[in-house]
């Protein structure tokens, strides 16, 4: 816009300025209009962090609270916009107090108890590193009042648990996931912690190149399942010790191989996720062990009476030391009967301990 000469009338000069401040007038409408927009956001923030199931607030504490976003509500729009928030999942209840009323959150997307068990979840495991672990159940902790939050803030216990020490892990699931879905190999390399705390790449740093079919978690850790051309068969590698991870344009491979897979059975019958041959094991235990068998198989799992005081179990596990060792260390109460090539095999790591301890 110019700026008027002296030798414009007045005239002139004045619609210049009328102009100018009916803009000004129409920017400051169009403003106010775009924040009264976020209106219904607003209130959903308002509501999900300043009330719970023991706290409440009044529609004149609502139009306060909105006020500070300069968004204005009346009192009859107020209730209406209350209702819509179970589009978000949100819902709202009304109590009598004295004249009038005051409104709480009953039902939000997540409850206390569920984001409880998320916090444990995360906190439990161990690919996920202390300020990634306080990050996320920081995120967790925004999802209820900030009554509620304190609960949660109450319940983390991380500066001494077991984490890794890697933090590109959450880089290294996205690209998994990603090449899952657009099906396309990966390269990367593997890793194992030296007794100096560095990193030694294995095979002298050889490059990894896999087709990925899954993610599995398995002992607070989580592995990667794929499939190795190479070897032709399904392997398992711990996500937080891979390194430089990228995704390639070749097409994944194995199909026929995970056509049939169940990762949830392929997990069961990995202990610690140590490979092995797979076999058809069959077990005698004591009764009083019959839940730690149903805790590891399932319970579709056959156990068959074979006096008052012992069961016989056939379950199929990947044979490795890790087997063997988890029923060394059920005791007595618990041996392997069949077949004959796997009792061998436990004697013989039998004797290999009592030698080594010797």
């Amino acid at each position: 816009m110019r700026i008027p000469s002296k030798v414009d009338k007045p005239i002139n000069a004045g619609i210049h300025v009328w102009n100018i401040g009916t803009q000004f007038s129409g920017i400051k409408v169009l403003v106010r209009q775009n924040i009264q927009k976020y209106k219904l956001y607003r209130l959903a923030q308002i509501m999900l962090k300043e009330t719970d199931e023991e706290h409440f607030i009044t529609l004149s504490e609502i139009q306060k609270a909105l006020s500070a976003y300069e968004i204005t509500a009346d009192r009859k729009t107020l209730y209406a916009d209350l209702k819509d928030l179970e589009i978000f999942g949100i819902v709202v209840e009304g109590e009598p107090v004295g004249k009038g009323y005051h409104y709480h959150v009953v039902e939000r997307p997540f409850q206390l108890a569920e984001l409880k068990l998320l916090v444990d979840a995360i906190q439990s495991s161990k690919f996920i590193t202390v300020k990634k672990t306080r990050k996320l159940i920081g995120k967790l902790e925004q999802m209820v009042s900030r009554y509620e939050a304190s609960e949660l803030q109450r319940q983390v216990f991380v500066a001494k648990r077991i984490k890794t020490m890697n933090e590109s892990v959450y880089y290294t699931v996205d690209v998994i996931h990603r090449a899952i879905a657009e099906n396309r190999k990966i390269e990367f390399q593997y890793f194992q912690w030296n007794v100096k705390k560095e990193m030694d790449l294995r095979h002298g740093g050889a490059w990894y190149r896999v087709s990925p079919w899954g993610l599995s978690w398995d002992d607070e850790n989580y592995y990667l399942v794929a499939y190795d051309a190479g070897e032709e068969k399904i392997k398992h590698y711990r996500v937080d010790k891979m390194r430089g991870l990228r995704m390639l344009e070749e097409p994944r491979e194995g199909e026929e191989h995970f056509r049939q897979f169940d990762m949830g059975d392929y997990a069961r019958k990995n202990f610690g996720m140590f490979s092995g041959r797979e076999c058809r094991v069959k077990l005698l235990m004591e009764n009083s062990l019959a839940g730690v068998v149903i805790d590891r198989f399932g319970k579709d799992v056959s156990l068959v009476p074979v006096d008052e005081e012992h069961f016989a179990v056939n379950v199929d596990v990947y044979l490795s030391s890790q087997f063997l060792h988890w029923i060394f260390a059920l005791g007595d109460g618990a041996k392997i009967v069949g077949p004959p090539e796997v009792v061998e095999e436990a004697k013989k790591e039998i004797r290999r301990l009592a030698e080594q301890y010797r």
